[in-house]
Order: structure tokens, then C-alpha cells, then sequence
């Protein structure tokens, strides 16, 4: 049910601020929480980076330094193998298949490196694995007893053994026929037994002409590699600490504030608190605390508009108990009644009681309905001059012998436009004339006055209402705005007023941005020559009509 007044609203803004506060630039796009998380999943990143691109740099410099090793031992095995001692044949030398592959066995090639040495056709004259000693591979598995079943070999399994061999022996001869060509190679690239290596290709020169090729290999790139992700292992933990901080941070400070709002907000949808009161969050000076303060300024109007509505279904009934107890006491005196004037008496004030009750509850219906419609209905520009000037008209056309008559002054070339709705502040206006109406005398005037007070400039629309009755007791100038207000002079008649109609206009007006003020207008001497209201309306511009 809409209310008056009275009922609290929520105030947007804290005591004493007088515009709203604004988001912190130091804020990550106004929220502190946000600019934490981001903080801490960034830096937890940041450290992944930074150990990535660290172990990189550093494999990059172990394998640069491993090849310019490699060619510094092949440079210098490749003058040694173009020396006469290891070639053969004149004015074309070839390598001495006999001696070069001398230079090949164990105390010139170190352990964990193979050498080959090809031809001017790429045809392998000599390899350090097949002069060396030492036997490469692995060992065999212990012998297996008599008349076991033989392993079972996966042919899918062989043939992409094949494949792989294939493929590291033509990037090999790629390698060395690259190399003839005269011009060093150097690379990562897989051995015959699946390993990455790190490959030098050298061509041996006798003075210019090239007589083969020299490739040496040293397959511990995956020992470094190994070395390189445990390496990177501190950096992972580290982040990975971080990542869990933050996820904990976020359980206590989000998480867990959350719940205990949650768990506030069940215990006043089950009645059981009239409001939400945590005052450790409130406290805080990020989301949570707005949420909080926000929580229990909600619940807090929220307790306040339940009051007020118990205060308005109280003074609802009292007010029309009224009526209907003074209908219940005619009618009980009624069949009591001799003469025909005492009838005519009581069946008057049957008359008055009922309009007075029908006015109540159409009163009542209005204000219930109030909230649901200013918030249905979509502000847009209203003409004042126009919608008074249509007002005003009505009145008069309507208007029986002996009433007060109206009378509407316009501003002087300027239509005044203001933002709102129509209906409500049509409402408005009704409602000041209806009750100037009932205070002036039979054949008075009331006078409706429409302009522009430039020394206001939130709220320069100013409609006046003026009447010419006996005017508002100083000390009741606010307290003619509060329900059921009905305290009227004598002479007025009673009941013809339900005291929700002032009550209402101000609801509407504050409800535009607008104020409305009651006051009395004197004369010289200072006497009341009756009363007068002002409604003041935040402008939306101002045009002229020809």
C-alpha cells in the first residue's frame, strides 16, 4: 500500500554528503575487491612469465653454447681430417677410409657425442659409434625361462618406430647436404633413437675444395631440458601459493562475509529481526561494508514502512469509525423520530456522513494506488500553462451558483515546462483548489498564479494557489501535509474534507523533485486574508509557443 509522506524512504545519501559519493581512482574500476583479485592473479602470473622467459633465455644460451662448442671440436677435427696424412689421391683427395676413422674412437670423441664423417656423395665413411668400444643402447632385460610365450610386438607400434627413424635420417642427410654445399649447419633435431640432439654439420676443405662432411652430435639436450623444468618448479610453486592466498583472501573477505549477509537476510524474511546489524562489515571501506550499509538501511526503511503502515491502517480505521458510528446513531434514532423536520434533520446528516465516507475511501483508494502509478507511469515534458489553463477551465464549467470561482493567471509570454507526469500532478493541482474551495466564502475567489522565480534555479516553476478563507493557525503550517489533518475553523463545514488530500499532494511533489510549502497572505496591517500553497518544480526548459 502507498503511503504519504510519512512513510521513510531510503536516503541515497549518507548525513551531512551532499552529493553521492563517486568511486576511488585508485580503485580498479571502482571496486577494491576487484583490484585485489586482479592484483594477485596478475602477479601470480607475472611470476610464471618471468620464470618462463628466465628458463628460456637460459636453455636458448645452454644450447647456443653447446653448438659453438660442437663447432669448435669440428672445425678443428675438419683440418685435421683435410691434412694429406687422412687423404688420398691426387690433384682430387678423398678421405683415407683407413686412417680418417681413426680419429673417431674414444680419445677424440667425448662420451655422450657421435661423429660421422660422409663423403663429397653423403655416403657415411665413418662413425664414431662403430670404431668406439663402448657398445651405445640399453641393456638387455634378464633372460626369460624355457618355453615362455614371446613378447607380442604392436605393428602399429613398429611402424611408427619406422617412421620416426625415417625422419631423423632424411633430416640428417638434409643437414649434410646442406652442409656440401660449403656452408656450416647447426640445430636441434631427433636422433634414429627418438633423442633430441644437438647437431653441428662442418664441411672438410682441402685448401677450397670440400671433401665431405663432419657431423657431430651430443644427445644430452633432454638431460638439460629435465634440469630446465625442475628449474621452473620453484617459480610454479610459487605462483601456485599465491593462486591458494588468494583464494583463501577471497573466502575470508568475500566468501565468508556473504554468508553471514545471507544468513541476516533469512533471519528477516523469517521475522525473526526487523533489520540487518553487522556492524564488523559496516565497517569495512570496500563492497562488502557498502553491501552491508546498504542491507541494513534497507531493512531499516523497509521496518520503518511497516510501521508506518500499521500507523495508517490504525488511523484508517479510526477515521472511518467515525462515519459509521455517527451513521449507526441516526439510524438507531431515526424510528425514535415524531416529526417530519427532526426526519429531514437525520436524513441529512445520513447524506453527509455517507459523502464523508465515500470521500474517505475514494481518498484511501488513491493514496494506495499512488506509489504503483508514479512508478508505472514514465516522466516526460509537461506544459504547465496548458495543463492549469484545462484545470482551471473545468472548474468553471462545472461551477454551481454560490461557489467559490476560479481564477487562472498565466506567466507573461513563457509556457513553463517541468519533467513528470500529468496525472499525478493534475492530482496535485485538484487537490490545492478542492481544499482552497472549502475555506473560501460562497462567491469568493481563488486564484491560481503560474511562474518563473529566477532566484531558485533547481526549482524555478512556482504555482500558487490563493484563497480568501480564514487562513492556516501558524502553528499548523506543516502539519496540514500529515494524514487525516482535519482540524478546520468554525464556520467551515465538517466532513467535507478527509485529510489526505495535502498529504498526498506533497507525496506526488517530492516524488517530481519538488517542494510545496503552505503559509498565510496579510494585508497592511498584517491581517490574515487567507491562505496560500506554492508548489515548486525542477524545470525541464522553457519554450515559447506562438
Amino acid at each position: 500500500m502507498a503511503l504519504d509522506t510519512a512513510i521513510a524512504k531510503a536516503d541515497p545519501l549518507p548525513p551531512g554528503d551532499d552529493e553521492p559519493r563517486r568511486p576511488s581512482l585508485k580503485r580498479f574500476g571502482g571496486s577494491r575487491l576487484g583490484g585485489l583479485i586482479l592484483a594477485l592473479n596478475l602477479l601470480s602470473l607475472l611470476i610464471l612469465f618471468v620464470g618462463a622467459l628466465a628458463l628460456n633465455e637460459w636453455r636458448r644460451g645452454l644450447i647456443e653454447a653447446r653448438q659453438e662448442t660442437l663447432i669448435a671440436q669440428a672445425e678443428l677435427l675438419a683440418n685435421v681430417l683435410a691434412d694429406k696424412e687422412y687423404t688420398v689421391g691426387e690433384p682430387n683427395p678423398q678421405f683415407n677410409v683407413e686412417k680418417a676413422p681413426l680419429l673417431l674412437r674414444d680419445n677424440f670423441i667425448p662420451a655422450g657425442q657421435r661423429a660421422r664423417l660422409f663423403d663429397l656423395d653423403g655416403l657415411l665413411v665413418a662413425d664414431s659409434y662403430a670404431v668406439t668400444e663402448i657398445i651405445p643402447g640399453q641393456a638387455l632385460p634378464p633372460a626369460r625361462p624355457a618355453g615362455t610365450p614371446p613378447i607380442q610386438v604392436d605393428p602399429g607400434l613398429a611402424n611408427r618406430n619406422e617412421a620416426a627413424v625415417e625422419r631423423a635420417r632424411s633430416a640428417l642427410a638434409a643437414e649434410v647436404e646442406a652442409a656440401l654445399d660449403g656452408e656450416a649447419q647447426a640445430g636441434l633435431r631427433r636422433s634414429e633413437s627418438g633423442d633430441r640432439v644437438v647437431s653441428v654439420s662442418i664441411p672438410v676443405r682441402h685448401v677450397q675444395q670440400v671433401l665431405g662432411v663432419l657431423t657431430l652430435e651430443a644427445g644430452d639436450v633432454d638431460e638439460t631440458l629435465a634440469a630446465q623444468r625442475r628449474a621452473l618448479m620453484p617459480f610454479a610453486l610459487v605462483a601456485l601459493f599465491v593462486n591458494l592466498l588468494g583464494s583463501l583472501l577471497m573466502h575470508l573477505f568475500v566468501a565468508r562475509p556473504v554468508m553471514r549477509l545471507s544468513a541476516a537476510a533469512d533471519e528477516v524474511r523469517l521475522q525473526r529481526a526487523r533489520a540487518i546489524s553487522l556492524p564488523d562489515l559496516e565497517g569495512r571501506r570496500d563492497e562488502i561494508g557498502d553491501l552491508a550499509r546498504s542491507l541494513e538501511t534497507m531493512t531499516e526503511t523497509l521496518s520503518d514502512r511497516m510501521d508506518a503502515i500499521e500507523r495508517f491502517a490504525a488511523d484508517v480505521s479510526h477515521e472511518i469509525k467515525n462515519p459509521l458510528t455517527s451513521i449507526r446513531s441516526a439510524l438507531e434514532t431515526l424510528p425514535l423520530v415524531r416529526t417530519e423536520a427532526q426526519r429531514e434533520k437525520l436524513t441529512a446528516l445520513l447524506q453527509q456522513d455517507v459523502r464523508r465516507l465515500d470521500r474517505l475511501i475514494t481518498d484511501i483508494s488513491n493514496a494506495s494506488r499512488l506509489d504503483a502509478e508514479l512508478a508505472r507511469d514514465r516522466p516526460r515534458t509537461i506544459d504547465l500553462t496548458t495543463l492549469l489553463t484545462e484545470i482551471v477551465g473545468v472548474y468553471e464549467a462545472g461551477r454551481k451558483p454560490g461557489e467559490p470561482r476560479i481564477a487562472f493567471e498565466p506567466p507573461a509570454g513563457d509556457h513553463i515546462l517541468v519533467l513528470g507526469r500529468d496525472g499525478p500532478l493534475g492530482q496535485v493541482f485538484r487537490n490545492l483548489i478542492d481544499n482552497a474551495r472549502s475555506f473560501s466564502p460562497p462567491g469568493g475567489l481563488v486564484r491560481a498564479t503560474l511562474l518563473l522565480d529566477a532566484t531558485d534555479p533547481d526549482r524555478p516553476a512556482r504555482v500558487r494557489i490563493d484563497d480568501d478563507g480564514p487562513g492556516i493557525p501558524p502553528e499548523n503550517l506543516e502539519t496540514v501535509f500529515q494524514r487525516f489533518y482535519t482540524s478546520r475553523p468554525k464556520g467551515t463545514a465538517f466532513g467535507a474534507n478527509s485529510g489526505l488530500g495535502l498529504s498526498i499532494a506533497r507525496q506526488i511533489v517530492e516524488a517530481h523533485g519538488g517542494a510545496i510549502r503552505a503559509e498565510n497572505r496579510t494585508d497592511e496591517q498584517g491581517a490574515v486574508v487567507g491562505a496560500r500553497f506554492e508548489v515548486a518544480l525542477p524545470p525541464a526548459g522553457l519554450g515559447r509557443r506562438g
